[in-house]
């Protein structure tokens, strides 16, 4: 890991004049502090940072030299969340969804409901692209638990097409859940 700090390059940010930029080396949010136990300390004691290179670059290098290794940050996918859906969403976001859907009907003082959060965030991660996921606060939209006859929580729903498809009731197994989304797919 050390041996990919040898040197960091951030470009300069475009769409702002030269004069507005302030050199990252001098900018107070870029005081750079090296963790001493996360380096070996012949090397953590030595980093030291270059202000802007010719080619408006900010490199980052240690005084053992330069071998030519550059950390590249690429975006990332956005992480899945499962996001809530209230009254005024519901018709839109489950109903008319071109994809299944699972829903999850929880409460935020109902244990169970907290144990199986990550199950719902681990299978919307998953299935991404095949299912949309959402979540029902019970106390904050009754409406929609009643007109789905919801009496225990956690209760997990699949939609396809509108329709209420099939009810998982209770904090069950991953592959418990997975079973019945892949019945809809």
């Amino acid at each position: 890991m050390a041996a990919l700090l040898e040197t960091l390059t951030l470009p300069r940010a475009t769409g702002f004049p030269a004069a507005s930029l302030t050199p990252i080396a001098s900018s107070p949010i870029a005081q750079l502090s090296v963790r001493r136990n996360s380096l070996p300390e012949s090397r953590a004691s030595k980093l030291k940072i270059n202000s802007f290179s010719s080619s408006g670059s900010v490199r980052l290098r240690s005084k053992f030299g330069r071998r030519g290794g550059r950390i590249v940050c690429e975006a990332q996918e956005a992480p899945v969340q499962v996001l809530p859906v209230t009254d005024g969403s519901w018709q839109s976001l489950v109903l008319d969804s071109e994809l299944p859907v699972l829903v999850e009907f929880w409460a935020p003082w109902c244990g169970p409901c907290r144990m199986i959060h990550p199950i719902i965030d681990e299978l919307a991660k998953e299935y991404n692209g095949k299912l949309t996921c959402y979540k029902v606060n019970t106390d904050e939209s009754p409406s929609i638990a009643t007109n789905y006859g919801i009496r225990s929580i956690p209760t997990v729903i699949i939609f396809k097409d509108g329709e209420k498809k099939e009810a998982v009731i209770g904090a069950v197994p991953k592959s418990t859940l997975s079973t019945c989304i892949e019945k809809f797919l």
